[in-house]
């Protein structure tokens, strides 16, 4: 695009932020139920799925984990139906290795039980606990006194089942467009968008409806449409080792630990791969930028406002033990795979070589709880205005249902 001032002028226009895959999905579900409308996607990377979508662990969640009731518990369990008809539909591997998730100490044991009980109201198919004995059927290498088995839990690669979304010619995708601001002219909204570096002014983009799926954006791009969330968005590094090649029989699917009930994190897992590999993590430490796939990727604009953040005060205060544990983890190769050992006592550092990361946007509640559950807002004066200010995992696995569930309140008579 050339650096001048541009309009684009149609009726009936949605403008959809973030062209990861809840806002693909969203924009496709939009574009099928009205097709003389328009529907375009805007995203500041060159290339759909950069971030979230495609740094992920793959896993197709079968809603084992959420409470009952939850807008994740729902949105998983429809959404996981869903992207399994659309992946074989498109010919997309989608493979259903399994899961585990393992008790190593009696101590365990209840919040097993409760993992259990969820699973089971959450109608997880085929669920089963197993013993030890059980255990080593599933997973020779794994060691434990019980586990939770779902048989159905899955894998596929997000990032290309984004790619084929973008690629159905529903909906415009312009890359490399950086949102900057969201304002009101009368009934519509302009969104004012940077079309790369060497652009001399915004491109002014009209619009009558605006979707918000800017993961860890959602909270500034939703204060630029006049919303001010209570929330707070936190970036979290997670950080993979990989298994060797020749060490990847170790784990046959997916091994998990009991998560700790005080966190919205599944623990160091050992993750089987598309293709083969299996990767060992994500911890969760705190990333110093929006992208913060390094260490040395800092971001000072981004530190401070978050540093400023009550929120983030308050949830540091809380969980700095929480935190120093994460981030020993990170600092050591040997104590990272030392906890990783627990589940599978045969791992050495030696099995293991450095593994992908990626960035997780988390929600600070205003008295600094890490929220758990999916959180979409409606706002403005006509309600045109939608955003995903949530969307932690199993948001992937959810990603086409949490397309339906915010075109329900795009598309819903003014509040």
């Amino acid at each position: 695009m050339s650096g001048c001032h541009a309009e684009v002028v149609n009726a009936r226009h949605t403008v959809v932020i973030g062209a990861g895959i809840v806002g693909l999905a969203t924009a496709r579900e939009l574009a099928t139920r009205d097709p003389s409308a328009r529907v375009t996607v805007l995203d500041k990377e060159s290339a759909v799925a950069a971030h979230q979508s495609s740094h992920n662990s793959g896993v197709v969640h079968a809603g084992v984990y959420y409470q009952p009731g939850s807008l994740k518990a729902q949105l998983c369990i429809e959404g996981r139906l869903l992207l399994e008809e659309f992946c074989d539909d498109h010919r997309i591997d989608f493979e259903r290795c399994g899961k585990v998730v393992v008790a190593t100490d009696p101590h365990e044991l209840p919040a097993l039980d409760e993992i259990e009980r969820r699973a089971r109201a959450n109608m997880v198919p085929d669920l089963r606990r197993v013993d030890r004995a059980g255990l080593e059927d599933i997973e020779p290498h794994a060691s434990g006194i019980a586990a939770v088995h779902s048989p159905g839990t899955a894998i596929v690669d997000y990032g290309a089942v984004a790619r084929t979304i973008a690629g159905l010619g529903l909906f415009d995708v312009r890359l490399g467009f950086e949102v900057t601001s969201i304002r009101r002219l009368r009934s519509e909204l302009v969104v004012s968008a940077k079309a790369g570096k060497g652009a001399d002014a915004p491109e002014q983009i009209r619009a009558d409806r605006v979707v918000i799926c800017g993961g860890l954006d959602a909270d500034r791009l939703s204060e630029s449409a006049g919303h001010r969330p209570s929330e707070t968005m936190v970036a979290f590094r997670g950080e993979y080792w990989r298994l060797k090649p020749d060490r990847s029989h170790l784990a046959r699917g997916l091994i998990y630990p009991v998560p700790d009930p005080r966190y919205p994190f599944l623990g160091v897992h050992f993750t089987k791969r598309v293709g083969g590999a299996v990767d060992i993590g994500p911890n969760a430490v705190l990333a110093l930028a929006r992208e913060g796939y390094r260490w040395s990727d800092v971001d000072l604009r981004y530190l401070a406002r978050t540093c400023a953040s009550q929120a983030f005060l308050r949830m540091a205060a809380v969980n700095w033990r929480a935190g120093l544990h994460e981030l020993a983890g990170s600092l050591s190769k040997r104590l990272f795979v030392g906890r990783a050992a627990q589940l599978l006592p045969e791992l050495t550092v030696g099995d293991v070589v450095r593994g992908p990361a990626g960035v997780r946007a988390q929600a600070v509640g205003p008295n600094g709880a890490l929220l758990d559950d999916f959180v979409v807002a409606r706002f403005g004066q006509e309600g045109n205005v939608v955003s995903v200010i949530n969307a932690p995992s199993p948001a992937a696995t959810s990603a086409m249902a949490i397309g339906r569930y915010v075109a329900d309140r795009v598309l819903a008579d003014p509040a």
